[in-house]
């Protein structure tokens, strides 16, 4: 079974409003492209400012404009959209949510997915990077199956703890999301190299959409949203354009073909 997936590379703004639009269009291109699946990356709908503006901006799940714009887009479009996240109030009153949906092409919620791991660190961009104070970390792998195909759910930092990956595989995986918001410093070190050792650790497809710009906050993200096969070979990279939808047809046999060539899932003899 082959499919057609997209990823979207954009700069989201500091608010939704200001996103909201580019989302629409660059799908709305994807689509007449023909494809079936379009990923959108990490910090879909905005990048804030700083924390204050972030949970002044936080949607209510039960109430998002932006997650209500995005399940009517993917109806009207009828593809399945992979939304890599959208900032969400959480239940803990004083952090958020960075959390990612699945929509069908009926506008329906299939799956959702919190982040688990929170980027801690110091890149040596002259910003500290502590997750942990703003967002509530989710603690569910999350995989689904579809008539499509069977997506694994991550968002950007989780490339970093493999052992999600292999879990994802092993319940069924053969399409891992990995969408981001790379610090231009560390993207450029380690985003190639992370996304192809999980595409060839696990025999999966990786979506890989990113951002790429410098934010209302000052960060500048990498881009090279990248589209990689169960071989670890990039089928696409966005590069540093401002703006892409990048496009590649995916035939799943190549999954059970690279399992099969370095079965290292059934070998695999820890945990």
């Amino acid at each position: 079974m082959a499919l057609r997936a997209a990823i979207l590379q954009y700069c989201a703004k500091g608010t939704a409003e200001d996103t909201l639009p580019i989302i629409d269009r660059l799908v709305r291109q994807a689509a007449a492209d023909s494809a079936e699946l379009v990923s959108l990356p990490e910090c879909a709908n905005f990048l804030a400012k700083n924390k204050e503006v972030l949970f002044q901006q936080a949607e209510d799940p039960e109430d998002s404009i932006s997650l209500s714009s995005l399940t009517a887009l993917a109806k009207q479009t009828g593809i399945y959209l992979h939304i890599g996240s959208l900032m969400m109030r959480g239940k803990d009153s004083e952090k958020c949510a960075n959390r990612g949906y699945l929509i069908s092409p009926q506008g329906k919620i299939i799956t959702q997915y919190d982040k688990i791991h929170m980027f801690t660190a110091s890149v040596g961009d002259g910003k500290e990077y502590k997750e942990a104070d703003s967002f509530e970390a989710g603690n569910q792998p999350i995989s689904c199956d579809t008539p499509l195909a069977h997506f694994g759910m991550s968002i950007c930092y989780d490339v970093r703890f493999p052992h999600l990956y292999r879990q994802l595989a092993r319940n069924g995986a053969k399409i891992l999301f990995i969408p981001a918001a790379f610090t231009e410093v560390t993207g450029k070190a380690h985003w190639h190299v992370l996304l192809r050792a999980r595409a060839i650790e696990t025999g999966c497809f990786v979506l890989a959409a990113a951002q790429y710009g410098t934010h209302a906050d000052g960060r500048r993200t990498y881009g090279h949203g990248l589209i990689v096969n169960p071989w670890g070979e990039v089928l696409a990279d966005a590069t540093d354009k401002a703006e892409a939808v990048m496009i590649a047809d995916l035939d799943l046999a190549e999954v059970e073909k690279a399992r099969k060539a370095i079965p290292s899932l059934s070998n695999h003899q820890l945990g």
